[in-house]
């Protein structure tokens, strides 16, 4: 480890982000998560990995400096997703006057002491149109007047192998005015993209098929070896019951001897009424008209178009939310009458078998829906290996 990329990592989560960079190979030499849920996650899957447990406005300079015993400038990476409930397209308000989104400035504060070689910032796509622009130029001008080259992308986990329709702007900086590469498609893998910037800051993965992409990773190539479960079952350290069926789930399964977060959220009655008429890739629209929710039986048909939504296998999943709660997405299971486990949501999210979550159900898909992919990362990583060498 002596000769590993050293990375740090704020606003961690439950480590999503760390868990990518590390396959990557950089090492996490200090992590700073306010939720102490979160936190423990992080803490179980990376021992020995200094965590602050605090605001990060109560974070000093001299205690990151003095916990991971670096000097100004001997950091390779800074890496880390300030909380992006007030950039998100979702939230009912988006402006410059949400607390949370200044947590940005914390960020650039702790980057300005360490002086890292480069810097990654992560956040959800709103974040390109909040305050029309003014949020994206702030971090231009900051990172400008600190010596870094700056520059944004918008990166869909699907050309990383993750089966997924998830969004994320990223935005690496390299100090001294360095060249900044971003990890190209890796497989062939689409998705429509209706947010701002989506045109210009997204790769097509059109223009690179030349380059042999591999094929796209299906929701089915995730969880089809993983037991069955019904609604409200647990499996925790529980054997598998299947070989790996596809190469994705032989990487994620590497050095787990036992399956661990099998645990799906209850159904009630209604909704496992509702089931029986969703067929796969199916959703509200195929429920009967007096079965549907209150607020579904006065939507448009071209309104809400994920929600109570069953999978399909060989397509990709919706984006992983905060709550795989049916009324919000696509979360039905393909061929079974329940919603998708912690470890199906977690494997749809690409982390590894051996990466346990701490906390109760609803805290569990919390941590899993927050976190940035580790394929994903893993890719951004190698990138950033390539600007630092």
């Amino acid at each position: 480890m002596v000769d590993a990329f050293k990375s740090i990592d704020l606003f961690a989560g439950a480590g999503g982000l760390s868990c990518g960079l590390q396959k990557a190979g950089f090492h996490p030499i200090f992590a700073a998560e306010i939720n102490e849920t979160y936190a423990a996650t992080y803490e179980r899957n990376h021992p020995g990995i200094p965590v602050a447990k605090k605001d990060i406005r109560d974070l000093s300079d001299q205690e990151v400096l003095d916990a991971t015993g670096l000097k100004p400038g001997e950091l390779d990476l800074l890496a880390g997703g300030p909380p992006c409930q007030g950039f998100s397209i979702n939230a009912p308000i988006r402006s410059l006057d949400d607390q949370r989104n200044h947590l940005f400035k914390e960020y650039l504060r702790i980057a300005k002491a360490l002086r890292p070689k480069v810097l990654i910032i992560e956040n959800v796509p709103g974040i390109i149109s909040l305050g029309k622009g003014t949020v994206v130029k702030a971090i231009y001008e900051e990172l400008d007047s600190m010596g870094y080259s700056v520059q944004h992308k918008i990166l869909f986990a699907g050309h990383y192998g993750v089966p997924q329709m998830r969004f994320r702007t990223v935005f690496i900086a390299a100090r001294d005015r360095g060249t900044i590469f971003f990890p190209t498609p890796e497989y062939n893998s689409t998705a429509r993209a209706n947010f701002f910037g989506a045109k210009e800051l997204c790769f097509n993965a059109t223009n690179f098929i030349d380059q042999h992409l591999k094929p796209q990773t299906s929701t089915w190539n995730a969880i089809s070896d993983l037991p069955e479960l019904r609604p409200g079952d647990s499996i925790d350290a529980g054997k598998y019951t299947s070989p790996p069926l596809s190469d994705y789930q032989n990487i994620l399964r590497e050095g787990s001897e036992r399956l661990y977060n099998h645990t799906c959220a209850k159904l009630g009655k209604q909704n496992l009424e509702r089931l029986k008429y969703i067929p796969q890739g199916g959703s509200w629209r195929d429920i009967p008209h007096d079965l549907l929710p209150a607020g579904l039986k006065r939507a448009r048909r071209s309104d809400h178009t994920k929600r109570y939504g069953r999978l399909h296998p060989d397509q990709l999943c919706s984006t992983i939310l905060t709550k795989c709660d049916p009324h919000w997405g696509s979360f039905f299971h393909p061929t079974q009458d329940r919603a998708i486990s912690v470890r199906e949501a977690a494997r749809i999210q690409s982390f590894p078998d051996n990466y346990i979550f701490t906390g109760n159900l609803t805290t569990q898909y919390e941590q899993v829906g927050n976190a940035v992919p580790p394929l994903m990362a893993a890719a951004i990583g190698r990138s950033v290996k390539r600007m630092i060498s």
